[in-house]
């Protein structure tokens, strides 16, 4: 047991015996992770790859697999910019053509995801059912706790019953408790749409925490009142929390007009970073479907865009380039919790809050990637640094 720790940790006695002693619900959630999302069987081989701040989930991880009898081999990554990765990935996980089982690999990273191209190169010569990649961000004990809490299957019944909604929609009200009021046209012949839902697909990752149905508004305009948190991708050492002083911001053909928030550090960062070009169009329509996320995290964690309730996301978009008509280098992340959806002429809105899982099969058309697709071919996730 120490040994695997160690191995992972490299580091002081002190932290070993931290990374000993998850709590209950941190270890269901790593349970889950390996039972439920990674699908783990007794011929896999585990390689577990993480960055300096998150060796005790790595750790917590690795001494998991061990008590499944699992082999388990560690690669450290340095986020963003780590020549050497590649090198050492590819020597914890090499092109074996007659493996019996899976490759699995599981990245842990606090504030990044780094190295998308070097791990997609890596497993393209792999058999598309050979192996299996998931990705946290935000690694920690939230989310084992309460990001993994429920399983892929439920989070797939529950964006189920929303994309069977929106796709058959073309018009929404959304609105919310605390004064979010938002008129949204869509086109879902055009832009596409996400369902982060924990499941893998051939060819993509698996992005943790999971629980969020998103697409592109053709048209939005109106009031959003973010009254959960802020999401950013890049480094915010403040109190992401809003609850009690929500940014309320006013929105006109789908671009930002103003906003408005009573906490100074808050609205001093937002305001710089909406300098940027195009940061304040309107890139992501986002509805968070995770029902274990009840109360939101003061550090800038996706968790907190999963939450039950709508989020939209200025800047950065989900689509190509060229569906979208423009590019941009970040994604502001506004969270309200709650809410309700009128679609077309219907009289009785969908809450949010209260969202009943499908019986049907969830679409096949939905890409399940937030952070990635070949598609959009980004590199790397949340490493956007502020401008000096």
């Amino acid at each position: 047991m120490a040994s695997v720790l160690a191995q992972a940790l490299d580091s002081s006695a002190k932290e070993v015996e931290a990374a000993q002693f998850p709590k209950e619900e941190v270890w269901l959630g790593i349970d889950r992770l390996l039972s439920d999302y990674a699908d783990v069987q007794v011929d896999d081989s585990i390689v577990i790859a993480y960055s300096p701040d998150s060796r005790g989930p790595a750790a917590w991880v690795g001494l998991a697999c061990e008590q499944r009898h699992l082999p388990v081999t560690f690669v450290p990554l340095r986020p963003l910019r780590d020549s050497g990765f590649r090198a050492r990935l590819a020597a914890a996980a090499p092109l074996i053509p007659d493996r019996r089982g899976k490759v699995i690999l599981l990245t842990f990273e606090r504030d990044t995801m780094s190295h998308h191209g070097d791990i997609r190169a890596h497993f393209a010569s792999f058999a598309a059912d050979s192996y299996r990649v998931i990705r946290a961000i935000n690694a920690g004990s939230d989310l084992f706790a309460t990001g993994l809490a429920l399983s892929p299957e439920e989070l797939s019944a529950l964006n189920a019953t929303l994309l069977a909604r929106l796709r058959t929609s073309s018009r929404l009200q959304i609105r919310t408790d605390a004064g979010t009021d938002l008129r949204v046209s869509l086109k879902n012949q055009k832009f596409h749409y996400v369902s982060n839902r924990g499941f893998a697909q051939p060819r993509q990752f698996v992005i943790i925490p999971a629980g969020e149905v998103a697409t592109f508004p053709d048209e939005i305009s109106g009031t959003l009142v973010a009254d959960f948190a802020l999401n950013v991708n890049t480094r915010y050492d403040g109190d992401v929390r809003l609850r009690e002083c929500p940014v309320t911001v006013q929105i006109r053909d789908g671009r930002l007009q103003s906003f408005s928030c009573e906490n100074a550090g808050m609205s001093s960062f937002l305001d710089d970073c909406l300098k940027r070009d195009n940061a304040r169009r309107v890139g992501e329509l986002g509805f968070g479907t995770n029902k274990a996320v009840r109360t939101a995290v003061s550090e800038n964690s996706h968790l907190n865009e999963r939450v039950p309730g709508i989020h939209l996301g200025f800047g950065q978009h989900n689509q190509t380039n060229d569906a979208a008509g423009y590019a941009c280098d970040i994604h502001i992340d506004l969270c309200a919790k709650g809410g309700r959806i009128w679609f077309d002429d219907s009289a009785d809105p969908l809450d949010l809050e209260q969202v009943k899982p499908a019986s049907h099969a969830h679409p096949d058309v939905a890409r399940d990637e937030d952070v990635f697709s070949e598609e959009i071919q980004v590199e790397d996730c949340c490493g956007l640094l502020p401008r000096s």
